[in-house]
């Protein structure tokens, strides 16, 4: 398995990309053709369906950029860890705890989202 560590900051590093293209390889490196996201704003199902979520967020939010909360830890196939969303030089926006499945191949098959911290 991905060091959790390491899984948790690519996985926000997706989420900060500016470029979409790079997104887009970022998204088919490291998750699952069929992956699924769902947290209690929006849910993305496949590649596309993921690239897009994360686009309308990037827009509700310009300029913010998420960052890790704490360590990441891992049981099994899942990794636990907290993130918040924040202006650059400015108080968070958002937080949250975001549970990932990893799939046999060692990429992302799954994730499942808390808001810890209501979105401003």
């Amino acid at each position: 398995m991905t060091d959790p560590d390491t899984l948790a900051r690519a996985y926000l590093a997706l989420w900060n990309e500016a470029d979409a293209a790079a997104r887009d390889r970022r998204l088919a490196d490291g998750w699952t053709a069929d992956a699924r996201y769902t947290d209690p704003m929006m849910t993305g199902e496949g590649h596309g369906g993921i690239a897009a979520m994360i686009a309308a967020a990037r827009a509700q939010f310009p300029g913010c950029a998420f960052a890790l909360r704490g360590m990441p830890d891992a049981h099994g196939p899942f990794v636990r860890f907290s993130w918040t969303l924040a202006p650059p030089h400015g108080a968070p926006v958002a937080g949250g705890t975001d549970v990932v499945r990893i799939a046999p191949d060692g990429r992302i098959a799954e994730v499942i989202g808390f808001l810890d911290r209501e979105v401003a």
